[in-house]
């Protein structure tokens, strides 16, 4: 089998389990207790990844991969799938959704380390808006985009918006977002229905 190190927290390693979902290959995938932490260096993550960050997997023949985008996208041609279009114009609008996906949980992590992982005397809430501002100006691009959005996990941008907006819920309830966000909060609503997705909620 298939190892990855796994945080039922983490929107990365959500990520890359709802592509397996998708394409068949959960049940192939051994799921590794882990800690990542920024400050706090789990080592067993560095077995499989020298950054010490999840997603991390190893196949079964020892090759080591990480992070989300490339686990995703070595899943997809595991099992010849189609999470990527194949058309060149849809193919780099499906990149840069997931562009703009992963960025808003960039964001959003480093929001939250900020007084999570900092000592209170170090404690910047300046960089904290500044990280949320980020957030703010992506969800806007995705309410431009949202009424094009399919309902079906079966594209990588999709599944990365999707993760972010669940880590969204997960860790940023107080921003709200369907309020001033009616469409994407819409198309949200039925692409968060699908198994994959319900299978794969963030949890303590």
């Amino acid at each position: 089998m298939m190892q990855l190190f796994f945080a039922t927290t983490s929107a990365y390693v959500r990520k890359v389990m709802v592509c397996a979902t998708v394409l068949g290959l959960a049940e192939e995938i051994e799921r590794l207790d882990s800690a990542a932490h920024p400050v706090v260096r789990d080592e067993r993550i560095a077995l499989f990844n020298p950054l010490a960050k999840v997603p991390a997997l190893r196949t079964e023949d020892g090759l080591c991969l990480y992070d989300s985008r490339v686990i995703c996208e070595y899943l997809n041609a595991r099992a010849q799938g189609h999470l990527y279009p194949e058309n060149a114009e849809a193919r780099w609008k499906s990149l840069a959704r997931q562009a703009l996906g992963d960025g808003i949980i960039d964001a959003a992590l480093l929001a939250r380390y900020e007084f999570t992982a900092r000592p209170p005397e170090k404690q910047w809430q300046g960089w904290a808006d500044a990280q949320l501002k980020k957030v703010t100006a992506a969800l806007a691009e995705i309410e431009h985009q949202a009424s094009s959005f399919r309902a079906q996990p079966d594209d990588i941008g999709l599944i990365a918006i999707g993760c972010a907006l669940g880590y969204l819920d997960f860790r940023f309830a107080e921003l709200n977002w369907r309020a001033s966000h009616p469409l994407t909060a819409a198309w949200f609503a039925l692409f968060d229905a699908h198994p994959a997705m319900t299978a794969t909620h963030p949890h303590v």
